[in-house]
């Protein structure tokens, strides 16, 4: 398979194409039918489950904090925890749907080989995928930059609770509040807030989440690489591969020329790498897969 480059995608680009009909999920069916699949993920697959994407055709625009910003600015660390002590409030209540149920069962029934995603919400594992690779990582894990103590985000929890009396009431009292799918939150006023610091050493603690413009773990890649190459196919649900961190594996896929199948509502920046590209919904596509593929 010859690698081509995505002349005519765009972040946010609206597939202008059908949604798919049977004679694409068919095709779907045949082109990874007795494989063994490897799947990459992202947050539209998690859109039915109440979170929001980033780049999909409906999705808002975002500014999200850089790594830079927040290891070198105690402002800017405030800002992100008091976003995040409210959007993890609403991101840990949120179940997996019928796509992460899906991609489960297909891992039980041998079918598929292992996930890995960009999302960082942990809904995989709670869909009872057991091989999954957190690219991004979680936002379950929290750990000081300093010393190296961790603890979970219930733990961090307790602690800003009790910093932070009454916060979570006072913002919601101002309304809806767009949650995003980091567990980061759209709030303009952070004054007061009150940043836990480490326990053991006083240093700057931050979620096990890859920030823009830092780096993935290479042994997180390695093993991600691993899948793919075990696998005899891709199957990419829920993102448009606007991201390096995302496309290299489906170009990594082409190289080796295995079937790649797509599924995404708007265009990809892998599009002309796929064998087979499903317009459609991740939720439907997947649990009809799921079906059709079982052994």
């Amino acid at each position: 398979m010859v690698e081509r480059r995505s002349i005519g995608w765009m972040p946010g680009a609206v597939d202008t194409r059908p949604p798919a009909g049977r004679a694409e999920l068919d095709a779907a069916v045949a082109a990874l039918s007795g494989l063994r699949l490897a799947v990459l993920t992202g947050a539209g697959l998690s859109t039915d489950s109440g979170l929001p994407d980033y780049r999909g055709p409906a999705a808002a625009p975002r500014n999200p904090m850089t790594y830079e910003q927040f290891t070198s600015s105690a402002r800017h660390r405030q800002h992100y925890w008091a976003r995040n002590h409210l959007g993890w409030h609403s991101m840990y209540r949120t179940e997996p749907n019928p796509g992460h149920l899906a991609l489960a069962a297909m891992e039980r029934a041998g079918t598929v080989l292992g996930v890995i995603t960009q999302n960082v919400d942990r809904l995989h594992e709670r869909a009872g995928s057991g091989r999954v690779v957190d690219l991004h990582g979680n936002y379950n894990r929290i750990r000081c930059l300093s010393c190296g103590w961790e603890c979970t985000r219930a733990e961090l929890d307790d602690k800003l609770l009790a910093l932070n009396p009454g916060f979570l009431e006072r913002v919601k009292e101002l309304g809806d509040v767009e949650i995003a799918p980091d567990a980061d939150a759209v709030l303009e006023s952070t004054t007061g807030f009150v940043v836990a610091s480490c326990p053991v050493c006083g240093g700057v603690l931050k979620p096990d989440i890859v920030f823009f413009g830092e780096s993935v773990p290479q042994s997180r890649v390695r093993e991600a690489f691993g899948i793919v190459d075990d696998a005899d196919a891709l199957l990419v649900a829920g993102t448009s591969l606007a991201v390096m961190s995302g496309l290299r594996f489906v170009r990594h896929a082409a190289r080796g020329r295995k079937p790649i199948v797509i599924i995404n509502r708007g265009l990809t920046r892998g599009d002309e790498l796929a064998s087979v590209r499903l317009n459609t919904g991740t939720s439907e596509a997947l649990s009809m897969l799921a079906e059709r593929l079982s052994p």
